[in-house]
């Protein structure tokens, strides 16, 4: 099996373990979260360099990930250009000659991190084997994946191939390399670079102006072939209730007010290694008056059901992929919320064909502006409590709020969960309902369910729920 990032990376923009890998031996050891640029990256091995795993990422053997592990590390590369005395080595294409070495921390994971040509988050010439290929314009299909129909480069594809070489199934998605919307002026149909384009935006930041908006099925981020987002004014409502989660863990998702003082998020956010580490702060938008409203994480209520392991191993637990969250302080009783509603109450009808759903979320590519959909539509309703959905989610929008519109008020009706694989066609992207979370939050707002604090809980199942001891 081809290895990939893990499906929960699909969404959510995660802290990373460190996990120390020599031929014959594995031995973990923690390294703590990666607040920087690099929180969204995958590692790839080396002899004498670590390997870091999204968090959640499964090391039990046989089990979807670790195998995907395994296949990663068995991969064949190309042998590497002439190396010259000094260690430093040199490739010659059609581009010119580049010299370098692999001295950065970002080296040999499969992704170019150097400035101008990369992601800026090595120094020139430290990350050789990553960049060499497209430094010189000499990207090929070395790779064992390429031809596969898939593209499986970094960033805009599934992550199994170094950066240049899959380059028949990249195409012409190659231009879309280390570019993101994050610039606020993104998405307004105007392009904003500088050079091609106004000039309001810094290069690289307005990537759906200036190159457009088609995206192949093929690639990660495929957006269902066209990226339909915009960026939402998170000075109105509902738009205002809709934040971000960085947990002490050093991963964030996105979350919604369902309550004064409830917010509602993914069960995978809050899931770390087997352990339930809630602990974070909620921030909304800045477009309110006086600017962002924040809040302390004070107590979490999960599905009885929840297991991070069986979740990461399958799809059979994604109906459980939810979790609510009490904060500290009422932002809802200022700021006003969301009401979640089962999905067949919201459209009269269990499959929920005709429902127009909006969402919007933080997503890994927009910076810190909140993107969404205006209008998406639910595909599926299946009887495991997900939906599937058509709606253009990416990382970092894990948690984010499925909404609907209905006599004067804003329901949410699902939260952002993952994406399922589909042997024929496109990714599958899946959401879990509101239905099982619905009736548990006014319990969970008074106090009389939840964990009753932010206690780490062991690994294994959460306990069933029961009222908080006073």
């Amino acid at each position: 099996m081809k290895p990939v990032r893990s499906r929960l990376c699909s969404h959510v923009m995660a802290g990373w373990l460190a996990v120390c890998l020599a031929l014959g031996l594995m031995a973990m050891t923690a390294d703590g979260a990666q607040a920087d640029a690099r929180e969204t990256r995958l590692e790839t091995h080396s002899a004498d360099r670590p390997l870091t795993l999204p968090r959640g990422f499964s090391r039990t053997p046989g089990a979807r990930d670790y195998d995907r592990l395994l296949s990663s590390l068995q991969q064949q590369r190309k042998p590497d250009p002439r190396r010259p005395d000094n260690g430093r080595r040199t490739a010659t294409g059609p581009l010119g000659t580049y010299t370098g070495d692999d001295s950065c921390r970002w080296a040999n994971d499969r992704e170019c991190d150097e400035p101008g040509i990369g992601t800026g988050a090595c120094p020139a010439g430290t990350d050789y084997s990553d960049c060499w290929r497209i430094a010189t314009g000499l990207e090929d299909d070395s790779c064992r994946w390429a031809n596969d129909g898939e593209c499986d480069e970094p960033g805009i594809g599934t992550g199994a191939c170094t950066q240049g070489t899959d380059s028949t199934d990249c195409g012409d998605m190659t231009g879309l390399r280390f570019r993101t919307d994050s610039c606020e002026f993104a998405f307004n149909g105007i392009c904003e670079e500088p050079e091609i384009g106004t000039g309001r935006c810094e290069p690289r930041t307005d990537r759906a102006d200036c190159f457009g908006r088609e995206r192949p099925l093929t690639i990660n981020d495929h957006f269902f072939g066209h990226d339909d987002r915009v960026l939402m004014d998170t000075g109105e409502f509902p738009w205002s209730v809709i934040g971000r989660i960085r947990f002490e863990t050093g991963s964030q998702c996105t979350a919604s007010l369902v309550a004064p003082n409830v917010l509602a998020t993914a069960a995978h956010c809050v899931s770390d290694d087997g352990r339930i580490r809630p602990s974070g702060r909620f921030e909304t938008g800045d477009g309110l008056p006086g600017g962002a409203r924040a809040a302390r994480v004070v107590d979490v209520l999960l599905d009885p059901l929840w297991d991070e392991r069986q979740f990461t191993a399958g799809n059979d637990l994604d109906g459980t992929d939810w979790a609510l969250l009490r904060i500290d302080t009422p932002l809802g009783d200022e700021l006003g919320y969301l009401h979640p509603m089962g999905l067949a109450e919201a459209s009269r009808d269990p499959r929920a064909a005709d429902v127009r759903l909006r969402q919007a979320g933080y997503s890994w590519d927009t910076g810190d502006n909140l993107s969404g959909n205006e209008s998406c539509r639910v595909l599926e309703a299946m009887n495991d409590n997900t939906m599937s959905h058509n709606c253009d989610t990416t990382r970092g929008d894990s948690g984010s709020p499925f909404m609907v519109e209905a006599n004067g008020r804003w329901h949410v009706v699902a939260v952002d969960s993952n994406f399922r694989r589909n042997p024929d066609g496109p990714m599958i992207y899946i959401a879990a309902r509101a239905d099982r979370f619905a009736p548990l939050v006014d319990d969970f707002a008074a106090g009389r369910i939840g964990q009753g604090g932010l206690r780490p809980r062991g690994p294994g199942k959460p306990e069933a729920l029961k009222p908080v001891k006073h």
